[in-house]
């Protein structure tokens, strides 16, 4: 059993700054890709950025410059800083966990979610 434990959500206005914070415990033999996804209402979840075991970073092009996705030395835990918060970034915050479990076979594991709030 896997579990991942989210925090760092809250209300800001805009052009302020959140962090998140995502850290996966469990039955995990590695962790290959740690991500942040968000869900605004009425859309689809998406990706807002990840990072491989080997710390290649992938960003959605509406939060590139703003945002930063992090990983601890030991790799469990995911960071993401959010800078100069836009109004359109306000949603349900997903860290998602792409890892090998002990058999060898590749299993994904989400969080429960984090608000993230963009208010003036």
């Amino acid at each position: 059993q896997v579990q991942l434990v989210e925090s760092g959500g809250g209300l800001v206005q805009p052009g302020g700054s959140l962090r998140l914070s995502c850290a996966a415990s469990g039955s995990i033999f590695r962790i290959n890709t740690m991500a942040w996804y968000r869900q605004a209402p009425g859309k689809e979840r998406e990706l807002v950025a990840s990072i491989t075991n080997g710390g290649r970073t992938n960003y959605a092009d509406s939060v590139k410059g703003r945002f930063t996705i992090s990983r601890d030395n030991v790799g469990s835990t995911v960071d993401l800083q959010m800078n100069s918060l836009k109004l359109e970034d306000t949603g349900v915050y997903y860290c998602n966990l792409d890892y090998t479990g002990w058999f060898g076979d590749n299993l994904a594991s989400w969080g429960q979610g984090t608000q993230v709030t963009v208010s003036s």
